[in-house]
């Protein structure tokens, strides 16, 4: 047809038709002329923008950035709804102990409490005496002395329990006293010193007897009067313990061990135990403390046993187990006021301080000493005697020389 040119090619020549060259990538007329001529197309073509589908292009930037050594930025991901946020763990942790921590505090304010009321409570049922003596006493000295006495009173024992301790008789028969002790605290070591109930002394009033007579005749008063006289040492408190407390406060313990030399077979203390260190509760404990008639030195030996009996029992009255089982340490302060008389003036506190140096007599800690004697008569060896309650007086127990402090007291025997 004319005017119409062939596709991919320029018009049949004549200048009239249309020419599709640009549609087939040839150069038309006026395009050839513009180009010759300067003149620019009036209607260029429009190159469209690439658009690239969706994800191609963060594809293609990370590939990119990754070549380049450059950060990749994350991929898009659809917003999640906002989550709360957990506490960190140490306020979590935090949170939980507080009420633990408090149950704790108040655990340990009770048990505070429940330590010292017990003692509070059992020293007010103890029985007070006046020990004050008349006449003129030794002057005051330096740490402080307690006067022990270990008396045969029968209070609160049953007729079944007399039998079964041996005691005999029924009822408070006694006034006696089978141990006499002069514990003394202070700057140096404690000691707890032995006076043989035999022990022949001047008691005021009475001429020249043994000196538990003393306490027969006139109490703890005369007692103290008269041990102040001997001694030289004033007495700043006074504890005495029946049958029964003894009895009750090695059983609340859960007995004690003693070590006799030989085998002891005394039926008057209602005793039999081999030779050795063995367990003992109370009754078999008070027999050996009682018993003097099957030792080579009598009573001397008795004083040394029970000076044995009484370092056990604080030992384990000390135990850290007293005072983490409740029932325990309830028990052993009710078992030692049980059967106990104190000086009035004789406080919780210095109850206290008498019960921890009872601890400590024994061992390295302390020292336990019988009163130096000539004979088993019993007289006193005068010079050493003196030489020894010198170092008590002035509160010196730490220079006391082991010359001085031996468990018989008689001269050159130390065992």
């Amino acid at each position: 047809m004319p005017g119409r040119g062939k596709p991919g090619g320029t018009g049949s020549g004549s200048g009239d038709g249309p020419d599709y060259g640009w549609l087939y990538g040839g150069r038309s007329d006026q395009g050839a002329r513009g180009s010759a001529g300067g003149s620019e197309d009036p209607e260029p073509t429009q190159v469209l923008p690439r658009i690239d589908r969706p994800g191609t292009a963060s594809r293609t930037r990370s590939a990119a950035a990754t070549t380049r050594g450059r950060a990749t930025e994350p991929p898009h991901r659809p917003v999640q709804p906002a989550q709360p946020v957990p506490p960190p763990k140490e306020a979590r942790r935090t949170r939980r102990k507080r009420p633990i921590g408090k149950i704790i505090l108040l655990v340990l304010l009770a048990w505070i409490v429940f330590l010292v009321a017990v003692p509070v409570w059992a020293t007010s049922k103890i029985d007070k005496v006046d020990i004050v003596p008349s006449g003129d006493r030794p002057a005051s000295q330096p740490g402080t002395t307690y006067l022990l006495v270990g008396s045969d009173s029968r209070k609160g024992l049953s007729k079944a329990e007399n039998k079964r301790l041996g005691t005999g008789g029924v009822g408070d028969v006694g006034q006696r006293t089978d141990t006499i002790m002069l514990l003394h605290t202070g700057g140096g070591p404690s000691m707890l010193l032995s006076v043989p109930r035999d022990s022949l002394v001047a008691v005021p009033g009475h001429g020249t007897t043994k000196i538990n007579a003393a306490f027969a005749l006139g109490g703890p008063r005369l007692l103290v009067k008269t041990i102040e006289q001997n001694t030289g040492v004033r007495v700043d408190h006074y504890v005495e313990i029946g049958f029964g407390g003894f009895v009750n406060s090695v059983d609340a313990v859960g007995g004690i061990e003693i070590c006799p030399t030989r085998r002891m077979v005394d039926p008057r203390a209602n005793l039999n135990i081999k030779r050795g260190c063995q367990q003992a509760d109370g009754v078999t404990a008070l027999g050996y403390a009682r018993s003097r008639h099957v030792s080579q030195y009598g009573d001397i030996d008795r004083a040394r046993h029970q000076r044995e009996v009484v370092s056990a029992i604080g030992a384990e009255v000390k135990s850290p187990w007293t005072f983490v089982n409740p029932v325990r340490y309830y028990e052993v302060n009710k078992a030692a006021t049980s059967s106990l008389r104190i000086s009035k003036g004789t406080g919780v506190i210095a109850l206290a301080k008498f019960g921890l140096a009872m601890t400590r007599v024994n061992g390295k800690s302390g020292l336990t000493c019988s009163m130096p004697i000539a004979d088993q008569a019993i007289h006193w060896d005068r010079e050493r005697a003196l030489a020894l309650l010198k170092y008590v007086k002035e509160d010196r127990t730490g220079d006391i020389p082991k010359r001085l402090c031996t468990p018989t007291g008689l001269p050159g025997v130390t065992g």
